[in-house]
């Protein structure tokens, strides 16, 4: 989905008029967790979630930490839930996959770890360790119930925040940032790109440890450096995707936003296309949004890959070493 204007500081009348609706849905949700009882995995379970609608950046922050406890001699599993597949889990994502079978997300997922797509979050992670996996890693699920999170981390995007602090419908918030931050273990606050090395983080979230971390383009990234190119994107917040080709001192002749998850059609691949023919420029888009690409569409698009980096690794080092150290 595309998020409201109005989710946004600056908009009163109609959050304001939404605001029954909103008491609602807080109470759905506090009543959903004070039902529910949680199962512990027989293995440490680490969660990367959010507490605002759309994107905040939760999937290269699993990407990230999934691949920190590799390389430190773990065998992570990722569960994810398949947004946007046909296909129903507990199911391991393999290379046959496609985004329409198990979602663009999971794809990604895939390439760094074994990845498993399943709405049943407890039941998925049974699958995951039968298989072998020494730690869960879960993208999305902060606010799940039912599987016992070891380490729970908030993923806040330093563009939009946590918009304007209002709960869904009125605002972007799954529930309050009070009663999330009291189960966080900490926050990953991605800086906007362009903005200071550690930026603002929204008031409030110093209740618990932050640990900035910045979207970094890959070195195969500089070949767009001296050649213009007209961008799209169908993510959280394309914006996002724009303002870190502008970082990178690319010259962004045309941008076309699409809503996160969208299935592009022909047609509108081709009107940006002939837009960048036109112009003489590259056709740029996400990883993620490259998974969805039609097949005859590839070829003529070209992609831009981005790492997260945390400012201080150590100090995540030091968070995970109840993980790494079990």
């Amino acid at each position: 989905m595309r998020a409201p204007r109005f989710w946004s500081p600056g908009y009163e009348l109609l959050p304001a008029l939404l605001s029954p609706l909103s008491w609602l849905y807080g109470l759905a949700e506090r009543t959903r967790r004070a039902t529910a009882t949680p199962v512990r995995a027989p293995v440490p379970v680490i969660c990367l979630g959010n507490i605002t609608v759309g994107g905040a950046g939760k999937t290269p922050a699993t990407i990230a930490v999934a691949g920190f406890l590799k390389q430190r001699g773990r065998n992570p599993h990722i569960l994810t839930r398949g947004y946007g597949g046909s296909a129903a889990g507990p199911l391991r994502v393999d290379p046959n996959h496609t985004a329409t079978e198990v979602g663009d997300e999971a794809i990604l997922l895939a390439r760094i770890a074994p990845t498993w797509i399943g709405a049943d979050r407890v039941e998925t992670a049974r699958f995951a360790v039968a298989a072998g996996a020494d730690v869960v890693v879960m993208d999305d699920g902060f606010q799940n119930p039912h599987l016992k999170q070891d380490l729970s981390f908030l993923v806040v995007d330093g563009g939009f925040g946590l918009g304007n602090g209002r709960l869904i419908p009125a605002g972007p918030l799954r529930e309050s940032p009070a009663r999330a931050l009291a189960r966080a273990t900490a926050v990953i606050y991605i800086v906007d790109p362009g903005g200071d090395a550690a930026g603002p983080p929204p008031r409030g979230l110093e209740r618990v440890p932050v640990f900035p971390a910045r979207l970094e383009p890959t070195a195969e990234a500089a070949v767009f450096v001296d050649h213009p190119v007209v961008a799209f994107a169908g993510i959280g917040r394309p914006a996002k995707f724009f303002n870190t080709l502008r970082a990178m001192g690319i010259r962004v002749t045309d941008t076309y936003s699409f809503p996160d998850h969208h299935a592009f059609q022909p047609e509108e691949l081709m009107t940006v296309i002939d837009d960048a023919v036109a112009a003489g420029a590259k056709v740029v888009t996400t990883e993620k949004d490259a998974v969805r690409l039609p097949p005859e569409a590839r070829d003529m698009v070209e992609v831009l890959r981005v790492t997260l980096q945390f400012e201080d690794p150590q100090a995540l080092e030091t968070m995970l070493s109840p993980v790494l150290d079990d």
